[in-house]
């Protein structure tokens, strides 16, 4: 079960937008549950107060009391896992939108089609991180950690060092080895010794990839371009 929100001080956008996921729920085989908002502040309380859950949520920036821009910052620390699809006419946010970590931009002017395609790509990438784990087995016992739940990987001497939000764990493999057992296009090298996993990855900036847990990795100059190229095509295409 998907949980997706839709928020919008327009109804009749809330509709379209609500009708839109509906239909991508259907073309992909999912079941959800969609939730309609008109009120920003109704949302966020939901979220922050109520704890309310959602995997998902559509979200138009230009809205009265807190905008899209101010929702998506105030909800991470109860949602950090959370796809955010944002809907504006204003194309000046979507560099505010990538240091958000959010998903998709969508410009009102172009809806056709971009919509329907970025929520889509959100739902596929929700079930995917949801049914993958890497397992770790010794001599007393096995461990499977959900691929969604690993920060980053690092080379600590003859071992890989994963650190997930659990804590971190030592498996007696080569960083390339880990790398190839995940086989997962979300995780990239961002230098040598060092695996990041992209969903987690805030923004970078400066030679950093500052991650949502807080953490900051140094990108090896030679990878810079790269990685920034392999976020943005996860994403999606920004404007």
């Amino acid at each position: 079960m998907l949980y997706i929100a839709v928020c919008d001080d327009d109804q009749e956008a809330v509709q379209t937008h609500e009708k839109a996921a509906k239909d991508c729920l259907r073309e992909n085989g999912s079941v959800g549950k969609i939730t309609p908002y008109t009120s920003s502040d109704n949302l966020l309380y939901d979220i922050t107060e109520d704890h309310f859950f959602y995997d998902l949520i559509l979200l138009d920036i230009e809205m009265p009391g807190n905008t899209g821009m101010e929702i998506a910052e105030k909800i991470r620390p109860y949602l950090p896992e959370v796809k955010i699809i944002f809907i504006t006419s204003h194309v000046e946010y979507a560099i505010d939108a990538f240091e958000l970590s959010v998903f998709r931009y969508v410009p009102k002017d172009d809806m056709s089609g971009r919509l329907s395609a970025a929520i889509k790509d959100a739902i596929k990438l929700i079930v995917l991180e949801d049914g993958k784990s890497y397992t770790v087995q010794n001599s007393s016992r096995l461990e499977k950690i959900p691929c969604k739940e690993i920060y980053f990987i690092e080379r600590d001497g003859k071992n890989a060092a994963i650190t997930a939000s659990g804590g971190v764990t030592r498996v007696r493999k080569s960083l390339q080895q880990v790398y190839e057992e995940l086989g997962a296009e979300e995780f990239l090298y961002i230098d040598r010794g060092c695996i990041v996993n992209i969903i987690h990855v805030m923004k970078v900036k400066d030679s950093m990839a500052i991650l949502k847990n807080g953490v900051t990795l140094s990108i090896s100059r030679s990878r810079l371009q790269e990685v920034k190229e392999r976020i943005n095509e996860y994403w999606g295409a920004h404007i």
